[in-house]
């Protein structure tokens, strides 16, 4: 783990013994790969400090010394920031990942929105007395409940959005289905397009964007018909776990949207796990976010069974 330490608009860092073949350059650009536009405005600024001082950006580094970036400059945010209590399962400097709950969208959709989960985390950002740019780096459905991942910064942000996208931001669902489902692993791989007949709905289709799913059948409910799953994504489409878990014939519980009975207030669908690798200290974090329906969707599950 790489400690960092804000001091004002600066993360200081004590250089670690493997970042001794870097100069600032490659560290920001090749080891990072910070965003190019930051990394250029950094460069020109002079804004890096090296014990305190002006760094020059061609030396190499030498562990034990301190290098000062400045993640943490002030910016006017275009979110309206809204009180709401937020379950926060994990907080630093540089990110956040929050327990959404259901009936919230994960961002607005027009800038007088103020109702969403990132309008709740601006405003528990704004709290700490700094104007913060903050990020959502990927959404969840308005009514699926569980882990969301914020940066608190942009040059986080940038490196966050490519982990997505590289697939090292790991994230578990849990879902109860309609039906038993035959086997204890499966595999889905098809594509996802949208469906022209509905303006929100997807659908597989040929012509769509891959899309991956792995699911894990954990318990079968005979009594309500409902299998209790794990599922996994490869790829992050819109509605992806909904529509693949239609599409095998299994359609969540509650998501009449994708032929699920009207048995739950919403679908059952739930972000319980996400994992990464911290960009900046390069900690292992791993997060569960315990379910927040109150009354409970599904009183009869027991947290030991996912654990």
């Amino acid at each position: 783990m790489i400690p960092t330490n804000k001091k004002g608009r600066y993360a200081e860092i004590i250089i670690p013994d493997n970042w001794k073949t870097f100069t600032i350059d490659t560290l920001l650009r090749e080891y990072w790969k910070g965003p190019k536009k930051l990394v250029h405005q950094w460069r020109m600024d002079r804004a890096i400090l090296l014990n305190g001082k002006t760094a020059s950006w061609s030396i190499p580094l030498t562990p034990g010394d301190s290098i000062s970036l400045p993640f943490f400059e002030n910016r006017k945010s275009t979110i309206i920031p809204t009180f709401h209590d937020l379950d926060v399962l994990y907080e630093d400097d540089h990110l956040m990942i929050v327990n959404k709950p259901s009936s919230i969208d994960t961002h607005p959709s027009s800038p007088e929105d103020s109702s969403t989960l990132l309008n709740f985390v601006a405003f528990h950002v704004s709290m700490q007395g700094e104007d913060r740019e903050v990020k959502h780096i990927h959404r969840l459905d308005r009514d699926t409940t569980g882990a969301v991942l914020f940066a608190k910064h942009p040059f986080v942000g940038a490196i966050l959005d490519r982990m997505l996208e590289e697939r090292q931001i790991k994230r578990t669902y849990l879902a109860l289905v309609h039906g038993d489902l035959k086997k204890n692993q499966l595999k889905i791989d098809a594509a996802i397009g949208r469906d022209r007949h509905h303006p929100t709905r997807r659908r597989v289709s040929p012509t769509g964007q891959k899309a991956v799913t792995h699911i894990e059948k954990i318990k079968y409910f005979p009594n309500k018909k409902l299998t209790f799953i794990k599922c996994n994504l490869e790829t992050g489409r819109t509605h992806q776990i909904r529509v693949h878990l239609s599409h095998i014939g299994h359609p969540l519980a509650g998501d009449t949207l994708y032929g699920g009975k009207n048995i739950f207030p919403r679908q059952a669908l739930h972000a319980y796990k996400m994992e990464l690798t911290h960009p900046i200290t390069e900690e292992c974090i791993t997060v569960y976010a315990p379910f927040i329906d109150q009354p409970p969707i599904f009183p009869e599950l027991d947290e030991n069974l996912f654990i």
